[in-house]
């Protein structure tokens, strides 16, 4: 059986990583023919000893000066045309979606229309381009294969189920490290408190929305074009344990649901090997040692981001964009000291209420111009609030 080689777009990140790790047990599997950063060079050199890549490509930064670090035989590629390049090579089967940002829209968008597979790790990519990523993968006849875990287990439990069948999804949450406190106690959180996520270890970014519940509204988006189905039928559960990964509903009442242990080697692995499995040599899920699973219904009054998630998605167009841009300067706000954690969301809510320009998307420019200016807004609104702010 001859390699799969796989491109890895965010290769210095945490999922990134993982995927190298996946990689490097099944050598007779995978083999690594591109890895992109954005502007780690030393790290993304490590990898690249390590690894011996065919390309590699430095998204966000020039390190031409830094050649040495890289084996003469290896070809330094840089910004988004290297990393169009890197993931549309003859040699890639695989492209792993890992760049945080919207940085690798246009590689992968070119990648899935050469009918590469498509394992999905960045939700921007659909949250605020679904309607280009999946008309590119069928023009392709390219799989999108979710590495979210969520999503991944949604995948898993439909296993090609008609969509007609398919009553609910239920996407589990583990409520984020302040599921039980108040929004008064929310407000004076410390950025050590909200990076502290109660089961997954992740970027600063991602643990930051999953306290927010943010990034579970940006999975029901996500949900709504993996899985072809409307808001009204995907559901948020909370499950702290993080063992159910999530769940399916059918028409006759039967729900199936994906097990496991809180470890992304799982749902990467999988979307590298579909359909068939790894044998992945982890730590094993052990019921009997449980104390039990439980579920709870999210609270929208103290976790407004799902409100919001929820609305931008039934407005459509560039709406998600628009949420997806703002939410990423006031999240990165927050993480320099500049907000307290309650007021993310406030931010965000006050620039999506305030839009006045059409929420259209008849282009991915149109698209990107929608996020370009929802950043601008949300930096607009922090500026207004240092101002007011008691000094």
């Amino acid at each position: 059986m001859s390699r799969l080689g796989v491109a890895v777009l965010g290769a210095t990140g945490s999922v990134g990583r993982n995927a190298l790790d996946i990689i490097s047990r099944f050598p007779r599997r995978f083999r690594t023919t591109a890895l992109c950063a954005g502007t780690n060079v030393r790290a993304l050199a490590g990898l690249a000893r390590l690894f011996r890549p065919d390309i590699v490509c430095l998204s966000g930064g020039n390190g031409a000066d830094l050649r040495k670090e890289f084996s003469p035989g290896t070809r330094l590629l840089f910004g988004e045309e290297g990393m169009r390049e890197a993931a549309c090579a003859g040699n890639v089967d695989i492209v792993l979606a890992a760049a945080s940002g919207i940085s690798s829209i246009r590689p992968v968008l070119a990648a899935a229309e050469q009918g590469k597979r498509i394992a999905l790790a960045n939700k921007e990519l659909l949250v605020m381009a679904g309607k280009f990523v999946t008309a590119a993968a069928r023009r392709g006849n390219a799989e999108i294969l979710p590495v979210d875990s969520e999503h991944s287990a949604v995948f898993q439990a439909i296993a090609g189920r008609h969509r007609d069948e398919i009553l609910r999804i239920l996407l589990t949450a583990s409520g984020g490290p302040f599921r039980t406190h108040t929004v008064a106690r929310m407000r004076s959180a410390t950025v050590a408190q909200a990076l502290g996520h109660p089961t997954w270890r992740m970027g600063a970014k991602i643990s930051v929305d999953s306290a927010t519940l943010m990034n579970k509204g940006l999975e029901v988006i996500e949900a709504t074009w993996l899985f072809g189905l409307p808001t009204s039928r995907i559901d948020v559960v909370i499950h702290p344990q993080s063992v159910v990964h999530s769940m399916v509903e059918f028409r006759d009442g039967s729900v199936m649901a994906q097990m496991g242990v809180p470890d992304m080697r799982v749902p990467i692995g999988y979307a590298f090997s579909h359909p068939g499995r790894l044998p992945l040599e982890l730590y094993r899920l052990r019921p009997h040692r449980m104390e039990g699973l439980t579920f709870e219904r999210p609270d929208r009054k103290r976790f407004p981001a799902l409100r919001l998630a929820y609305a931008a998605a039934e407005t459509g167009g560039s709406a998600p964009a628009v949420l997806s841009g703002a939410n990423e300067e006031a999240v990165r706000a927050f993480l320099s000291g500049q907000i307290a954690f309650t007021d993310i969301v406030r931010v965000v809510d006050r620039v999506l209420s305030a839009w006045s320009a059409p929420f259209t998307a008849r282009s991915l420019q149109e698209v990107l111009a929608a996020d370009a200016r929802g950043r601008r807004e949300a930096l607009n609104e922090l500026s207004r609030h240092r101002r007011h702010r008691p000094s």
